[in-house]
């Protein structure tokens, strides 16, 4: 379970949570799998891409917190590739949503 409400206040919007627990229990073909499916699909969404993100972030240190390094570098590679794309790519108000949202 993602804790994210409890602990920032921030409602969930997707199943990113649950969609990547379900692929760390198949590997990191499937997290990569996974990661290439959502982020395509929803790049439109920046609503969608910036929950994508903070979901990235918190399993790289929820696996890194369990020792499972590779996993939690997989993870952290996907979060700077993501959020270095959105830092490019979102403008105005989506920019400002990103930001106060992820900060």
């Amino acid at each position: 379970m993602w804790n994210i409400e409890a602990v920032t206040g921030y409602h969930p919007i997707s199943t990113f949570w649950d969609d990547f627990s379900i692929a760390d229990a198949f590997g990191l073909d499937a997290i990569k799998d996974t990661y290439e499916r959502a982020s395509k699909e929803w790049k439109h969404d920046y609503k969608m891409i910036t929950e994508l993100v903070m979901v990235l972030n918190h399993r790289c240190w929820l696996h890194y917190e369990q020792g499972r390094m590779e996993i939690s570098k997989l993870y952290a590679d996907l979060y700077y590739e993501l959020h270095g794309w959105c830092l490019d790519n979102l403008k105005g108000k989506e920019f400002e949503y990103y930001y106060d949202t992820t900060d």
